[in-house]
């Protein structure tokens, strides 16, 4: 996958939107002004940091060499990715929007039966 594929799919998500707040430096894409992904772009490897179940985060990192924990952000929750490393392309969009249910499920409940109803 190239950064034009990730960042199509990221958008492809519901509600999804980009935002650059720090220059030209991270690509984020959020819904609800809730970031879901973040994808470094002064970095030599292309790699995007998603939010994860910490459990799972930990099994992540563990089965994948390309899994690290998300530098500045909080390890328990965020690992980075990097991509075309030893993880697919299915598997990384497994990941992403597993990112966006972790996103999804700490908004208020009527929020989140609304998002899930109308996708």
């Amino acid at each position: 996958m190239n950064i034009e594929e990730l960042r199509e799919y990221c958008l492809s998500i519901k509600d999804a939107t980009e935002y650059m707040p720090f220059k030209d430096e991270y690509l984020i894409f959020r819904i609800f002004d809730k970031w879901f992904a973040v994808n470094p772009l002064n970095d030599p490897e292309l790699k995007i940091s998603v939010k994860c179940d910490p459990e799972k985060a930990i099994d992540l990192r563990d089965n994948y060499n390309c899994v690290k924990p998300a530098w500045h952000f909080n390890k328990k929750f965020w690992n980075s990715i990097v991509l075309n490393w030893d993880m697919n392309d299915e598997t990384l969009k497994f990941w992403i929007k597993h990112s966006v249910e972790e996103v999804v499920k700490k908004l208020p409940k009527k929020i989140q039966k609304e998002y899930w109803e109308t996708e």
